[in-house]
């Protein structure tokens, strides 16, 4: 396991030969479209250069890791950003490009990964076309539970981006200080991928993955808590602060048809 990747352990409290729970699951690709239903709104969001996972928490908000939009962000444009809800196999359940962005203001895009980064590790896109609840429910942003209980994660990520695939069980390992460790099993790709919390009637979005590593053969993911850096980028939207493209009334917004290029280079989580 890479240096940083023991030390946000020790970070959260977690022993670094704790073993992953044996009722822990596999991953299983949603291939049918049987399998994906209830899970539209995690989709794939396109870069350009690469890809992340999102999930739609409005109509026309998805929410991903700030770190997948740097790019975006330096060049002060986001018409190659496209998100692909419920992508499978080339076909998504609805499709749009992208008005405008937004990453939280305390992640340090160049800092690479650190116990603050993660902890800030958030951004929300605003979608150029709104996507109809009908066709893919938005999730809610709710508080982490404790260690110890069992969560979800969707995914999108290098050797199964053409599909997205569900760990259905997985553990919150340890948090402290709005820091998260899971044992999911992540890779490239899976940056902003939502981690559920699936109590009660409806799953909710408790974390986002940032970064992961592997503890011995485990794999280790890190997140953060959510719904405090969830309002300050709503806030952020109403007001413009650190939003781009910056734009006046009046300005050209980015339609449902503009595509832009996807790549090889996948983000790391």
């Amino acid at each position: 396991m890479r240096v940083w990747a023991s030390r946000l352990l020790v970070s959260v409290g977690v022993a670094l030969a704790a073993p992953a729970l044996a009722d822990n699951t596999g991953l299983d690709r949603l291939t049918l479209r049987s399998d994906l239903l209830g899970w539209e709104a995690v989709g794939r969001l396109d870069l350009g250069d690469g890809f992340c996972t999102g999930v739609l928490v409005a109509p026309d908000l998805v929410l991903t890791a700030a770190h997948c939009l740097t790019t975006a962000q330096a060049e002060g444009r986001v018409d190659r950003l496209r998100f692909r809800a419920g992508l499978r196999d080339g076909e998504a359940v609805a499709e749009a490009g992208v008005a405008r962005a937004v990453m939280h203001p305390d992640y340090l895009p160049g800092v690479g990964v650190s116990a603050e980064n993660i902890r800030h590790d958030v951004g929300l896109v605003q979608l150029a076309t709104p996507i109809p609840a009908g066709v893919a429910a938005p999730f809610q942003v709710e508080n982490l539970p404790r260690a110890g209980a069992a969560v979800s994660v969707v995914s999108y990520a290098s050797g199964r981006a053409e599909a997205p695939a569900r760990q259905a069980v997985c553990t919150v390992l340890g948090r402290q200080s709005e820091l998260m460790a899971f044992d999911c099993d992540v890779t490239f790709g899976a940056s902003g991928a939502p981690v559920f919390d699936l109590a009660g009637r409806r799953a909710r979005i408790v974390s986002l993955i940032s970064s992961g590593g592997v503890s011995g053969a485990d794999a280790i993911a890190f997140g953060m808590e959510l719904p405090a850096r969830f309002a300050d980028l709503k806030h952020a939207l109403r007001t413009g602060a650190g939003v781009f493209p910056e734009t006046t009334f009046g300005a050209r917004r980015v339609t449902v048809g503009e595509r832009g290029a996807t790549g090889a280079r996948f983000v790391r989580p």
